[in-house]
């Protein structure tokens, strides 16, 4: 029997129709990527899938070396108009040694399997760009201090991981110290009783309103 334009299961006999064909494209093409091949020799379809291993495995690894620059993390105006600019007043940006510390020496893990993990964790951060939610001066501000807790929080959670990179306690002179930092680093640092971001919270960038904040006076 033709179906016609009036045939009300029209519409449904076409969609049984295309899942029906989608279904059968699935399973040919299961049974032909899992078939051995007649065509090629073994050692050549290992030797392919090497080589397109080490291509993507290199890609991959490129494109997250381009998401590590300080380029990439300015890109947008939100950091580079706020916490960049608030950067370059600080001795991290400027000091006697020339050595400069650049936003992903502080706030992205040196270790690859850490590395992925902040970068999963930084991709929430896109949805504030793309909705706008800290677009302006004013909006930065008013989210400062929600902002500067997450990273508090992961810095206490790893040990001021990033800090000791280059901050290390073992290779610290606390002679060539003033008497205050030296006495804190001994007292509290060595004897890990504190770590690095609970007296450094204001180190690279201007703090926000820490009105509230526990221990902070």
């Amino acid at each position: 029997m033709t179906t016609t334009a009036d045939d009300p299961n029209a519409g449904l006999n076409a969609r049984r129709s295309f899942l029906a064909r989608s279904r059968d494209f699935a399973l040919e093409l299961w049974r032909v990527l899992t078939r051995p091949s007649s065509v090629f020799a073994l050692g050549t379809l290992v030797l392919a899938g090497f080589v397109a291993g080490v291509i993507f495995w290199g890609g991959f690894n490129t494109a997250l070396e381009l998401t590590n620059t300080e380029k990439f993390c300015t890109g947008c105006h939100e950091m580079k108009d706020n916490v960049y600019a608030e950067l370059k007043s600080t001795v991290h940006f400027t000091n006697r040694s020339g050595v400069r510390a650049t936003c992903p020496d502080c706030h992205v893990p040196h270790n690859w399997t850490d590395k992925i993990a902040r970068k999963m964790q930084a991709s929430k951060e896109v949805w504030g760009k793309i909705f706008g939610t800290i677009d302006t001066r004013e909006k930065f501000q008013d989210h400062r201090l929600e902002l500067a807790a997450h990273e508090w929080a992961r810095f206490k959670a790893n040990d001021s991981l990033e800090c000791r990179n280059c901050h290390s306690a073992d290779s610290m002179d606390v002679t060539k110290q003033s008497p205050r930092a030296s006495v804190a680093h001994q007292r509290f640092l060595f004897t890990k009783e504190k770590t690095c971001i609970d007296c450094h919270k204001g180190i690279a960038h201007q703090l926000p309103d820490m009105r509230g904040v526990p221990g902070w006076q």
